[in-house]
């Protein structure tokens, strides 16, 4: 594993805006008491109630009240459409009136999201073309969603059809858009494909970031190539683009794989001692994939080592190494 070797530790460089907005609750016949200071999970709670109900109009006062009272849409906000879709159309109809701007356009993306979360693609895409007909600010983030849902079921011929819907309609592409499609190739192993996407994105003019290079390491890792994988990894450094906690796990888990338990030690150990948090995460994945493979020495020494470190051990790590240590 020569690419390991080459992956020598850096040094760590040795190197508020806070608001709060005050006003009168909305006055409404809920049952919740009137409150000086809303937060977002209430307003989410006074939506689903209206929007159960059918109550549009409370449904279009909340929703824009929200927003003016400085509260954004979580990802709770339209949970009420998740068993009955048929609230849609007056939904849409509502959504439509809200006020221009943000409100509106945080309101619609927030509904294609839940769709797109329940996989209903097709009702997502109908609110987004409602979106770019009636000008409410639709762009890339908007499909974000709806690409995320597409390539995670493999369903890569439609989501590429719904880039060619963003282009006609003068939405392009950003880099989050490819990446969804990055990930879906590199965890089939299609690293053919996702060579060819890479080329496209440079053509583009969009660089790669973290989640690019961590779908390239997954792909590597998927298709047995960890070689190719530390080869990223390295390129990463070189770039001073940080790897996400999930690209050392696919590397780890990769070593694994193959049956490389000592390289998989090493790779770990090249790392440790730059980001606690990123040593308690390999380390701990490590000793347990080491246990579960029955290298119960080697996982011993892992997890001595992250007691000399000072890493905290989940209670079934702590479980097994009190129990070894008292044989």
């Amino acid at each position: 594993m020569k690419a390991l070797h080459k992956l020598t530790p850096r040094s760590p460089n040795s190197h508020s805006l806070f608001f709060h907005i005050s006003s009168r609750f909305l006055n409404t016949p809920n049952p919740k008491p009137t409150l000086d200071e809303p937060s977002s999970a209430y307003y989410d709670d006074l939506i689903a109630a209206a929007g159960r109900n059918r109550d549009y109009a409370a449904l279009h006062t909340l929703l824009n009240k929200r927003v003016r009272d400085g509260f954004f849409n979580t990802n709770n906000t339209f949970n009420f459409i998740s068993t009955d879709l048929s609230l849609l159309p007056d939904l849409s109809r509502t959504l439509a009136r809200l006020d221009k701007g943000f409100a509106r356009k945080s309101a619609y993306d927030a509904v294609i999201s839940r769709l797109s979360r329940l996989h209903r693609t097709d009702e997502a895409l109908t609110l987004a073309a409602e979106m770019i007909r009636g000008g409410f600010g639709a762009n890339a983030c908007t499909f974000h969603p709806i690409l995320n849902a597409l390539t995670k079921k493999k369903k890569m011929e439609e989501a590429w059809r719904v880039m060619d819907l963003m282009r006609e309609n003068q939405i392009w592409p950003d880099l989050m858009a490819y990446n969804n499609f990055l990930t879906g190739y590199c965890f089939a192993g299609d690293l053919t494909s996702a060579a060819g996407l890479l080329t496209r994105m440079a053509e583009d003019g969009l660089r790669a970031d973290s989640r690019t290079y961590d779908a390239l390491v997954l792909g590597a890792c998927r298709a047995g190539k960890v070689e190719g994988a530390l080869v990223v990894l390295r390129r990463m450094e070189d770039e001073g683009v940080p790897a996400l906690y999930s690209t050392h796990a696919h590397v780890i888990g990769g070593l694994l794989g193959l049956g490389y338990y000592a390289q998989a030690v090493e790779f770990v150990m090249v790392f440790a001692g730059r980001d606690k948090g990123l040593d308690t995460e390999n380390f701990g994945l490590l000793a347990s994939r080491l246990i579960n493979s029955k290298s119960f020495d080697k996982a011993m020494f892992v997890l001595e080592e992250m007691r000399k470190m000072g890493l905290k051990l989940s209670d079934k790590l702590k479980g097994f190494y009190d129990l070894r240590t008292k044989e």
